[in-house]
């Protein structure tokens, strides 16, 4: 190495032309045309130095600078309280939300009548324990027990309204269904209608068990029961002795409220509001609900008991100890429509044993326990009937479930969009909750409702139907002129428009 060492070579491309030779070619060991030899310097660090204290000082204390500051300062502040009041100006204008009404145990999901226990299963009220599980599956939050007490049918000097028919079970046995039920956040009604098998369920004398039936209530309700259920409410609520009964639910410690229900037949609308502000009832089972009637009707019955009273205290069945089944009713729809009926009503639905797999009137209710098992190839019928059971009973549980949790289905605005002799539609919202549209048509033909309110956009998404063909879940439809089959329903949903 030479005193060149620390020199680095540079070397141009050679496809450039200044690299070609200038004349001829390159004699073999010359050195290339265009290479040139550059010396770099290798300590070339660049070192900064700030200024120092007293020179930053006396910048700093400079009237340009001052002036800077001071504009810095005003402007973040301006800043700062601008943000503030945006933030509280939006607070302000922003769409308050709705209080959510105080609701009971009875309005949170569908209750399920049990009238005969021994029918329900072959255990009596230990059976019922074991089939927890099952009601529980189907969103239950309520059983309605019996009449499970004892009495010889229009025998009142047999009446005991605190002891158990041995033929349903013991005492002990209904507390141990009482702890486990509570445990699943299932509540227990008991049933005490007086003379369940008789003419007349009052012994043609409401006034005359009112004491007995006062003492009866403080018993079991002291034993755990959630609440007391009796059959043609009015005949007892119009005597002197009502009184003492619907005081003892008056009083409240603390714990869950114990409800007071009832049920009534062949009353008018009048009358049934009428009887609800006298009786106080927590829950009043109307009977009023018939699709059999012209969907007019029925619209009016709805708007009229839900524009009256709170819906807390509305309860909607179509079946139980003295009516058919949802499946046998007439006229004959798929019962999947009376559930989607019932579940989207405003509300408590009220669904008797059978109704969640459309059992009809005769049938055996071991039909339900054995939805499970699997059914002989051979057997097409009977499994043909299994597979229809099943897709009830899975219909029955989504809207359950659905009902559960969504408010506007819960405690939601009923607003009635569409009525015919065989349809009905109506709209549930709450707030800036999703919105729900009910379309039914029990007739048969097909029907076009033309559905206008503000509120409701351009499509709909379907949550539920009865015709997964046509109307397949989560496919959009139009719904200003809604087209809906013969014997079929769809449940609509929509966000908020705001």
């Amino acid at each position: 190495m030479n005193k060149d060492d620390d020199m680095k070579e540079v070397e141009l491309n050679e496809m450039d032309q200044e690299k070609q030779p200038m004349t001829g070619d390159t004699p073999t060991g010359t050195e290339k045309n265009g290479c040139v030899k550059v010396k770099v310097p290798e300590d070339t660090e660049v070192k900064f130095t700030g200024l120092s204290k007293e020179e930053l000082m006396k910048v700093a204390g400079t009237a340009r600078w001052v002036r800077t500051r001071w504009v810095l300062l005003v402007l973040f502040w301006l800043s700062w309280v601008g943000m503030l009041a945006g933030a509280i100006a939006i607070i302000v204008q922003a769409p308050r939300c709705k209080p959510i009404p105080e609701m009971n145990w009875w309005n949170e999901g569908p209750l399920y009548q049990i009238s005969d226990v021994n029918a329900f299963t072959e255990n009596g009220l230990k059976g019922v324990e074991e089939k927890l599980d099952y009601l529980n599956q189907m969103k239950v939050k309520g059983l309605v027990l019996g009449p499970i007490h004892t009495v010889q049918e229009n025998q009142l000097s047999t009446l005991e309204l605190t002891s158990i028919n041995p033929e349903f079970g013991s005492e002990d046995q209904l507390v141990s269904l009482l702890d486990r039920a509570h445990r699943k956040g299932i509540s227990i009604v008991l049933d005490l209608t007086p003379n369940y098998e008789g003419a007349s369920v009052w012994f043609s004398n409401a006034a005359s068990v009112a004491e007995r039936l006062k003492d009866a209530c403080v018993y079991w309700l002291s034993k755990g029961v959630d609440g007391i259920f009796l059959s043609h409410l009015n005949d007892i609520a119009n005597t002197d002795a009502w009184p003492l009964v619907q005081g003892i639910f008056n009083k409240t410690d603390g714990t869950q409220k114990k409800a007071l229900m009832g049920s009534v037949t062949g009353l008018t609308t009048n009358d049934i509001s009428h009887l609800l502000n006298r009786s106080s009832v927590d829950l009043l089972l109307t009977g009023l609900l018939d699709p059999a009637e012209p969907g007019e009707r029925q619209a009016q019955v709805i708007q009229t008991l839900y524009s009256d009273h709170l819906q807390t205290s509305l309860g909607w069945s179509m079946s139980g100890r003295t009516l058919a089944s949802l499946a046998s009713k007439s006229p004959a729809v798929p019962v999947r429509l009376y559930q989607m009926l019932l579940f989207t009503l405003p509300g408590t639905p009220v669904f008797n044993t059978g109704d969640e797999v459309g059992l009809k009137a005769g049938e055996k209710l071991e039909a339900m326990w054995d939805l499970e098992s699997q059914t002989e190839d051979d057997n097409a019928t009977a499994k043909t009937i299994q597979e229809e059971r099943t897709a009830v009973r899975n219909f029955f549980k989504a809207l359950s479930d659905l009902r559960g949790k969504e408010r506007s289905l819960l405690h939601g605005e009923y607003i009635s969009l569409y009525r015919s002799p065989t349809s009905l539609a109506f709209l549930r919202l709450w707030d800036q909750s999703e919105r729900f549209l009910v379309c039914l048509n029990w007739g048969s033909d097909s029907v076009t409702m033309t559905l206008t309110n503000s509120d409701l956009p351009a499509e709909a998404r379907v949550r539920i139907s009865t015709d997964a063909e046509k109307l397949a879940v989560d496919s959009k439809v139009s719904v200003e002129k809604l087209e809906l089959g013969p014997k079929q329903a769809v449940l609509l949903s929509y966000a908020f428009p705001g």
